[in-house]
């Protein structure tokens, strides 16, 4: 069980992903009912360190602190990936898997776990801003650029900024259960999870303010996710030819409606399989896929595993 958590720092950490840690790992809602950890804030160097926003921080503890943890939590910094890091720091980290814990990294940081020897035959995940830098440096990591998170066994990696929210979140739902993750998000006034919840390879939502002409569609698509549509009535609805709506569409959203359509299912259904306990063929019908053999079919293309797995995997053996 995760009880003990360090997050260690380097000249010029961002307050923001440190921020992250220290809210979901370093408040005592105890209270509340929830776990307590054993938090610490541990520097890789000087005990005072700066911040790119402009102001110092002080670290209680030194690298020593990282040997009891059960999680050690890298955020992200100015430079990460251009910078050299203290072998001190990359032993400890070594160290800290080969013992059984477990590291995370929030954005850049991934770098220093890369340094450490630690993405190697690893899949994991960075801002989309790093993720050409990250392969070049470590071409013997598998990044993904276009995730929120990834769970590698021991290695956790995010991406930018609000990313580590995610993985933190999904690490406190994978030791503690749905029920403690969805406290603490609530807390902090933040989804439980976003798109796919636990999934792995997790879509970013596109925003509305990309969909210039088609956005009120793709609304009126996502509350009516259980009535079959045509793209004639779609671009109806758009006062568009069909083939100018399809062309607009693709070019506002990247895909197109079918697909686009598809997609809004599978996630409705995973958040119906995660957060109910209504059957597969009430899920199947609330999100057009008629039927559950239709749905499974479709989840399994989707997302590699079928409903009742990925209902189990989320909710704990209750659910099953």
């Amino acid at each position: 069980m995760l009880k003990n958590v360090a997050v260690v720092l380097l000249d010029g950490v961002h307050p923001f992903e440190l921020g992250v840690v220290c809210e979901v790992f370093g408040l005592d809602r105890s209270d509340e009912g929830l776990p307590v950890y054993d938090f610490a804030v541990a520097s890789a160097g000087p005990r005072t360190l700066g911040t790119h926003a402009g102001f110092t921080l002080t670290a209680e503890h030194g690298l020593e602190r990282l040997e009891e943890a059960d999680l050690v939590v890298v955020p992200a910094g100015d430079s990460y990936a251009d910078r050299a890091y203290p072998e001190e720091l990359l032993d400890a980290l070594r160290r800290t898997v080969e013992r059984g814990a477990r590291v995370l990294s929030v954005c850049s940081g991934v770098f220093v776990l890369g340094a450490a020897g630690l993405l190697d035959g690893r899949r994991c995940a960075v801002h989309w801003h790093h993720a050409d830098a990250l392969a070049r440096q470590f071409p013997r990591a598998v990044v993904e650029p276009d995730v929120l998170y990834v769970d590698e066994g021991p290695v956790i990696t995010s991406a930018g900024t609000a990313a580590g929210i995610d993985a933190c979140l999904h690490l406190v739902r994978k030791e503690h259960g749905p029920e403690v993750a969805n406290a603490v998000a609530r807390r902090m006034v933040v989804p439980p999870h976003r798109d796919g919840g636990q999934a792995q390879y997790i879509e970013r939502p596109l925003p509305r303010s990309q969909c210039d002409t088609v956005g009120e569609v793709l609304v009126w698509m996502e509350r009516h996710l259980d009535q079959e549509v045509t793209v004639e009535q779609l671009a109806a609805r758009a006062h568009m030819s069909p083939r100018t709506f399809a062309r607009r569409f693709q070019q506002e959203t990247g895909t197109t409606p079918y697909r686009w359509l598809l997609r809004q299912r599978v996630l409705l259904a995973q958040e119906l399989l995660e957060a109910t306990d209504e059957t597969m063929d009430a899920i199947a019908g609330r999100t057009g896929f008629g039927n559950a053999a239709a749905l499974r079919h479709q989840f399994m293309r989707s997302l590699g595993t079928t409903p009742g797995a990925y209902r189990r995997a989320f909710r704990g053996p209750r659910a099953a």
